[in-house]
């Protein structure tokens, strides 16, 4: 595993759209690169083939699947943002929830005294938390 493990995020068609809103709303997020299909490729022309960008620093890939599934994303691994305050934690679960499917609304699970659990509007799964206390559980 000499390249290491990175993050990859299979979406239906709205990779771009999702793309601008994560690195919009989590700081020290980019887009580093986007190569694009074209005319007679297997991908819808203009989708993203593959997206190398980065989430609060970590490095992931993504592409606009070619072929079509039964879901249009799957949900199997959340991506989990640690904030650092209410008010970080109030605004992106604000904006990254909004359209899609809260699973925990914030609150005090024990684990943490501010954690929330849900799904995006592209489908893919988010947990946010500010500090762990990992002594309660």
């Amino acid at each position: 595993m000499a390249q290491g493990v990175t993050p990859f995020l299979m979406f239906d068609g709205v990779a771009r759209e999702a793309l601008a809103l994560y690195t919009s709303v989590l700081p020290h997020s980019e887009i580093r690169r986007i190569e694009r299909y074209g005319p007679g490729e297997a991908g819808a022309e203009g989708g993203v083939k593959r997206a190398v960008f980065t989430l609060a620093g970590q490095e992931c890939v993504c592409i606009d699947s070619p072929v079509r599934h039964a879901f249009t994303f799957m949900p199997s691994v959340s991506l989990v943002v640690e904030c650092d305050s209410e008010s970080e934690f109030a605004s992106v679960f604000q904006q990254l929830s909004a359209g899609g499917q809260v699973l925990m609304p914030p609150g005090d699970y024990g684990f943490s005294t501010r954690f929330a659990w849900f799904n995006d509007r592209f489908g893919v799964s988010w947990q946010l938390i500010v500090e762990w206390d990992l002594r309660k559980g």
